[in-house]
């Protein structure tokens, strides 16, 4: 029987194994503080390997360094023992979502992540602090006083909440004021770029204040050829500001490979907006007018004329012009730059020959251009130049655009109405993601977002679901930032920011069900639900993690579980182990009397209360061959007496010798 690990992966021994599998010669083996034996890169043979390669030191080189980068990689390779803790109460359909909310530092919870999310997310957003001069951890105007900040100590609050004395007021003042945000920042990207996929993405949003940093340390982990594109959100003039109104923040989005995600599922269009109001109203105008194409076209372009600027339809204005294909606008026929052949062209309607464009036809053969006319697909005017027919039903997407357009306002006027008042200043705007979300995920992704603030990022991914039946699937990770004690949330009883996503999601939730046309039950129901996991120190005692030998006959002597901890504690702590998704389906039965869990089937099973019989054991175990449980997990004080360990891996052997015992 083994004993579980109980802690997160451990990044260093993963490189080590990668380059092991290129440089095979290179690996070899040392002697830790404690004498154990442990795997080792020998660098003298890693430099043979890339021998013309390799930088001397004190050569010059280009990099981007600052104070404490070798410390912020080593937090990000680090393992941590700490583990998630369920929270039914505060879940939505608990036993049947996908959907996850963390509570707790992301550093911590990108590396309990890496476990079993490693290479699986597709799309990543976040939205990082600014490093504006404020309480860079907080968003916003959701700060704690210094003072009582300072006072606090312990992890934990009398209610079982995260404090934040972790967290350092970051203030231009600070002669570390950039050094402390990239060290906040680097290893976080660092363990992001390893849950994506091989197709995946990330964006990250941010300001004037760090864009110059973030590009750079964005260059570094996820190469710079792997760069798509620099966004620039335009969100509206501010009226307060000092000198210049800076109308617009940033977004950097980068690949995990960019080669692979040009040839995978992700589309570098967009679909336009405002295409159905125009098609219902040429539908509109064809039963009216008939084959009256002359008089239809008209009429569209009066209504036109009559949309608000702010209507999206109004932006396709040109598209005026119907036929019985459908609505187009007659676009430029003539040769680009000129030179292009002068070909005499009758009308077909007047039979009259057409005026040729100045800078010749765009058609390099007669006979192409005859041939469109004969198909319909050219526009006359009168006797005057002709034009090409562009229809809105060919151009209904368009190229990403670098620079876009969306009144910050908006999210926030549409936030509040939502949750019944002004809880969460400046919001990003579920509208904008859901696009991004559109083209750059594919419909059964994970999505995550380790900086979830108000949860903007599982709104949208619950929107784009209902629009399209997706089964996307979200993880929203945000720390439990206390709310101002004069503000609209605190007042509300909203006591930190993580009270205000959980209900944001639950609200939009039923609000997107309620304005869908998809089932609300059953398995093709949106997915409207999401666990509650909050982050916490170990299940185990400290002498759980102590060098003693696995294998040593006191593993069962010593009550190694916290007091308060919970069999469903246990059970999340290890299910990353058995590189089990968070969200997996857990059965609950009882067993002689006992909880046994049954997690995705019988992949995982687990009894972690005291008293097992062989009895137990044999239920467990005793079923088909092909049903037989991959792994076993107890606790060390689980067995009912000496006889049933004695007894314990004959019983296994015997009725399912492929199943992986272990015990915590």
């Amino acid at each position: 029987m083994e004993k579980a690990n109980m802690h997160s992966l451990d990044m260093v021994n993963e490189n080590i194994k990668k380059i092991g599998n290129l440089f095979p010669e290179c690996v070899t083996e040392t002697v830790d503080e404690n004498g154990n034996v442990k795997a080792a890169i020998d660098f003298e043979k890693l430099q043979e390997n890339l021998s013309h390669a390799t930088i001397g030191e004190g050569e010059e080189r280009y990099q981007f360094t600052w104070p404490g980068k070798r410390e912020a990689i080593h937090n990000a390779n680090a393992p941590t023992n700490m583990t998630l803790r369920p929270c039914k109460a505060e879940s939505v359909d608990f036993d049947n979502t996908e959907n996850l909310y963390i509570e707790g530092d992301n550093l911590e919870v990108l590396k309990l992540l890496q476990e079993n999310y490693l290479g699986k997310v597709k799309m990543i957003y976040i939205d990082p602090p600014y490093n504006t001069g404020n309480d860079f951890v907080y968003n916003d105007d959701f700060k704690e006083d210094m003072e009582s900040f300072q006072s606090k100590s312990g992890m934990y609050d009398e209610d079982g909440n995260m404090l934040l004395q972790n967290f350092e007021k970051n203030t231009e003042s600070n002669g570390r004021f950039h050094t402390d945000w990239l060290n906040m920042m680097y290893p976080r990207l660092k363990i992001a770029r390893n849950l994506l996929s091989d197709d995946g993405v990330i964006f990250i949003s941010i300001d004037d204040n760090e864009i110059e940093n973030l590009r750079k340390i964005g260059d570094e982990i996820f190469g710079g050829l792997n760069f798509v594109a620099q966004f620039i959100w335009r969100g509206g003039r501010r009226n307060l500001a000092k000198y210049v109104s800076t109308s617009h923040e940033y977004m950097l989005c980068f690949a995990k490979d960019l080669n692979t995600i040009s040839e995978k599922n992700i589309s570098w269009k967009e679909p336009k907006k405002g295409l159905n109001e125009i098609y219902s109203k040429v539908d509109e105008l064809t039963k009216i007018y008939g084959n009256d194409y002359s008089k239809a076209s008209s009429e569209l372009k009066k209504w036109y004329k009559k949309l608000p600027d702010d209507n999206p339809s109004k932006d396709h204005e040109h598209y005026c012009n119907i036929d019985a294909k459908g609505v187009y606008f007659a676009s430029d026929i003539s040769r680009g730059g000129g030179g292009g052949p002068q070909w005499e062209i009758v009308n077909p309607i007047t039979g009259n020959v057409v005026q040729t464009p100045s800078r010749g036809w765009s058609y390099a053969k007669k006979e192409d251009l005859l041939h469109d006319i004969e198909l319909g697909l050219i526009h006359f005017n009168g006797d005057g130049v002709p034009c090409k027919k562009r229809y809105l039903k060919e151009n209904e997407t368009q190229v990403f655009e670098t620079v876009f357009y969306k009144d910050r306002r908006g999210s926030s006027k549409r936030l509040r109405k939502l949750m019944g008042g002004d809880f969460f200043p400046f919001p990003k705007d579920e509208e904008v993601l859901f696009h991004f979300l559109e083209s750059f995920s594919d419909k059964k992704g994970i999505i995550l977002d380790f900086f979830s603030g108000s949860a903007t990022t599982a709104h949208a991914v619950m929107q784009l679901n209902a629009e399209d039946g997706g089964k996307r699937k979200f993880i929203c990770v945000q720390l439990p930032e206390a709310t101002a004690e004069d503000s609209e949330a605190y007042k509300a009883g909203y006591k930190n920011i993580c009270e205000i996503g959980k209900e944001r999601i639950r609200r939009a939730g039923k609000k997107i069900v309620a304005e869908s046309s998809g089932p609300s039950t059953g398995s093709g129901a949106l997915d409207i639900g999401f666990r509650v996991l909050k982050l916490a120190d170990s299940n185990m005692k400290d002498v759980y993690y102590s060098p003693a030998e696995t294998d040593s006959a006191d593993i069962f002597d010593v009550n190694n579980v916290k007091e308060d901890r919970t069999p469903l504690d246990l059970l999340f702590q290890v299910m990353p182990e058995c590189n089990l998704p968070l969200s997996s389906k857990i059965e609950e039965r009882t067993i002689e009397g006992k909880t046994v869990y049954f997690v995705n089937g019988n992949y995982l099973v687990a009894c972690f209360d005291e008293g097992i019989t062989e009895k137990l054991i044999k239920a467990v175990i005793d079923v088909s061959d092909s049903e037989k449980p991959y792994y076993f997990y107890m606790r060390n004080l689980g067995l009912e007496s000496d006889k049933v360990l004695d007894n314990f891996e004959q019983l296994f052997v015997h009725y399912s010798p492929t199943t992986k015992r272990k015990v915590i």
